[in-house]
């Protein structure tokens, strides 16, 4: 909601005029801002799957069903690539209730599928074991609830929500505040959705914390400080965003990273990573931890 919406509804509660905006369709401009998310998506799904390089093929959509194609064939490691699509759909906050799903485009069958919902008794999460080899897939995404990116619950039905009002003053004032600092408390949210949006029309930048991550120029933003990574850095840094407060596991990272590259880096993986949290002790909500024995985590506190 903007600060013009919002102003407009406190003129109609004045004048005493029932307004209902309902359910309603997307805009042009957004259905734009939701097919940037989709396209985010796709883009982010390639960086998991190894995939620098090739295409995000235009997206299509039927009401609110998405159809994500990609230019070459790819592989994926299920959990890997949930954790990836789920933190954009939490970053940009396009839904709040979805169903995913992989599909060969060889034999049209569902590969990969999962529902994911803010309210954790919601979602459904299959097997993540089974790794799929490469192959053409397209990714399909359905929108079951939208999330306040995608403007839904925009307006609100003034005419439901207040009684009959008669020609008592006291009693037209004390249905008015209580809805006067709705709006104002909506308006707030929306102010702070805006701000860790800003930067979501840009597909290669990421928000970590107070951070903004270019992944294509490999540069890491705080204010007005910027800080080249190197390449390795880089693919570091990725890895564990795309996955934030969730543990990466170290042999994941050595392969992902570094590939074949021996015994050496296993003793160098610890170094890059304490490189990284000096460039990120800027932002004290953003740390990554040694998870012992196991690997390390990205933790972005509120």
């Amino acid at each position: 909601m903007s600060a013009r919406s919002g102003a407009l509804i406190l003129v109609l509660l004045l004048a005493g005029i029932p307004c209902s905006a309902g359910t309603r369709d997307l805009s042009p401009k957004e259905e734009q801002q939701v097919e940037v998310a989709m396209r985010l998506i796709g883009h982010q799904v390639l960086l998991a799957a190894g995939d620098s390089t090739s295409r995000v093929l235009p997206i299509e959509h039927q009401g609110d069903r998405y159809r994500i194609r990609f230019e070459n064939p790819f592989a994926f490691e299920p959990s890997r690539i949930t954790a990836t699509v789920d933190s954009v759909v939490r970053r940009t906050q396009i839904a709040t209730l979805y169903v995913v799903e992989f599909v060969s485009c060889d034999s049209a069958l569902v590969v990969h599928s999962w529902r994911a919902s803010s309210n954790p008794e919601q979602g459904m999460m299959p097997c993540l074991g089974r790794n799929q080899s490469a192959a053409c897939y397209e990714l399909w995404f359905t929108i079951l609830e939208r999330g306040p990116a995608s403007f839904q619950g925009d307006g609100i039905d003034v005419q439901a929500s207040l009684p009959a009002m008669g020609s008592n003053a006291g009693r037209v004032l004390m249905v008015l505040v209580p809805v006067a600092l709705l709006i104002i408390g909506l308006l707030f949210i929306a102010r702070r959705s805006r701000k860790r949006q800003a930067h979501v029309d840009d597909p290669n930048v990421v928000r970590i914390g107070g951070f903004l991550f270019n992944t294509r120029n490999m540069v890491l933003s705080f204010k007005n400080e910027r800080v080249r990574l190197t390449s390795k850095e880089a693919e570091l840094l990725q890895l564990l965003s795309a996955s934030p407060n969730y543990t990466v596991e170290r042999e994941k990272i050595l392969a992902t990273v570094w590939g074949d590259e021996g015994d050496y880096v296993g003793r160098t993986l610890d170094v890059f990573v304490s490189k990284l949290r000096k460039k990120l002790e800027a932002d004290a909500n953003v740390r990554i931890v040694n998870i012992r024995g196991v690997g390390y985590r990205l933790v972005l506190e509120e």
